[in-house]
């Protein structure tokens, strides 16, 4: 008798049953598959919810998700809210067409290099030496253009491949050495800022010109009304064919996708969120050409781990580097292209720094940089444990600790105030991420 499959419809509690006629253990030699536990939770993928219960079906999915600790990033959403709220009705200042410019070019720097630690914590590894190798980038570029004469294209190229390069002997030592990643980078963050401090030489600090192409990194603004409202429009129309075609293909193949109804719905807040903020910024000067840089990375550094095969051996590696390396992954290699792409984005925001205060100094790179780079990536979401997180991440991460930095100092707060707040902040998202992994393991989801 040949066995009959048949799919009821979806239960009260959101759950898709299937039920399956078997042929006896007798007939067909089989052993009936056991029944699942009462209590278990039972993963049901939320495009069939919302396809077949319509929204109440994705809320059920989504409340799921919560309380299993898959969480991804609605706590640091959430923050973003609360800290824009907050800050707003302490000063109506805070959300000004000004002081919304201002953030956008701040976030940048941090924010590019921030990107580039995203990179490292996927393979569960820590990079400390992103400081350094940023001032290093910046001193570099000062000393080969203004110093030396050197065309201001080629000194930034140079700059940015002294980076690159730093990253690729970090990587060496830790892929092929065994070196451990925190001691390599420590050494490599006195190492780098003993080679700044070498080539500044006495006098410490570099004037960069004002309107050479590293200053207009960070001064230059697109006047035409039409440049923000259009990079607004290329964002949302870019991320609703990216779904609907996505969704096309996974229709095609027989796989669930999300409906019509949902795409329309995220897309619909996204074009809220982004027609806003370029209302704004049309408000002051424009859109910030650093802007332009930071979120074209983020969106083609995402693409890379979203996408490529390179991204899938990242992510595979900070899952478990014994069964990528039994999956024939070559794990030095994509390892020390991971270390030469965080120091090669350190370097390009070194440059964006640079270009903020117009100078190359023995300062830079030092401060709180560091940890606000890291503290960014982590609070936006990526795993201190690998293989979790996303480039957005350090969009939304370095975005909360600017918000507050800004928002302070619109109320004038002391300065060790806003170091005790940003750490407290960046506490809590480790204490998130920790709680969720733990919850995760208990619903038996990691």
């Amino acid at each position: 008798m040949s066995a009959e499959n048949t799919t009821d419809a979806p239960s009260e509690g959101g759950a898709a049953k299937t039920s399956l006629t078997k042929p006896s253990a007798a007939s067909s030699g089989t052993v009936p598959a056991p029944a699942a536990a009462g209590d278990a939770v039972v993963a049901v993928d939320p495009r069939l919810l919302v396809r077949e219960q319509g929204f109440a079906g994705y809320l059920a999915e989504f409340t799921r998700r919560m309380r299993t600790g898959e969480l991804g990033s609605v706590p640091v959403i959430v923050g973003l809210v609360v800290i824009w709220v907050t800050f707003q009705s302490l000063n109506s200042a805070f959300m000004s067409a000004q002081n919304v410019s201002n953030i956008s070019v701040d976030i940048a720097g941090t924010g590019l290099i921030a990107v580039g630690v995203v990179f490292v914590l996927l393979l569960g590894e820590i990079d400390l030496s992103v400081g350094s190798v940023s001032g290093l980038a910046g001193a570099a570029f000062g000393v080969l253009n203004v110093t030396h004469g050197v065309p201001e294209w080629l000194a930034l190229l140079l700059a940015v491949l002294a980076g690159t390069a730093a990253g690729v002997i970090h990587g060496f030592f830790f892929a092929r050495i065994g070196v451990p990643a925190f001691v390599v980078t420590m050494a490599g963050l006195l190492a780098w800022n003993g080679l700044m401090l070498q080539i500044l030489g006495a006098n410490g600090t570099i004037n960069l010109d004002d309107s050479g192409l590293v200053a207009k990194l960070t001064n230059h603004y697109f006047s035409d009304v039409a440049a923000a409202y259009g990079l607004a429009t290329l964002a949302v129309v870019g991320y609703f064919l990216s779904a609907f075609l996505g969704a096309r293909k996974r229709e095609a193949a027989g796989v669930p996708s999300r409906p019509l109804s949902e795409l329309a719905l995220r897309t619909g807040v996204l074009a809220a969120l982004c027609y806003t903020a370029a209302y704004l910024l049309n408000q002051y000067k424009g859109l910030p050409l650093a802007l332009v840089i930071f979120v074209t990375v983020v969106v083609v550094t995402d693409f890379v781990l979203r996408r490529t095969a390179f991204g899938r051996k990242v992510f595979a590696l900070g899952g478990s580097i014994e069964a990528s390396r039994r999956a024939g992954i070559n794990v030095a290699a994509v390892r020390i292209a991971v270390f030469a792409i965080a120091s090669t984005l350190a370097a390009m925001g070194g440059l964006m720094i640079a270009s903020k205060i117009n100078a190359a100094n023995q300062g830079a790179g030092s401060g709180d940089l560091l940890m606000s780079s890291i503290a960014a990536a982590v609070i936006g979401g990526t795993s201190l444990f690998g293989g979790r997180g996303r480039t957005w991440s350090a969009l939304l991460g370095v975005l909360v600790i600017v918000s507050i930095q800004k928002g302070l100092q619109l109320e004038s707060i002391a300065e060790p105030v806003k170091y005790m707040i940003t750490g407290g902040v960046l506490l809590a998202a480790v204490v998130i991420d920790s709680v969720s992994r733990r919850t995760q393991k208990a619903a038996g989801r990691a």
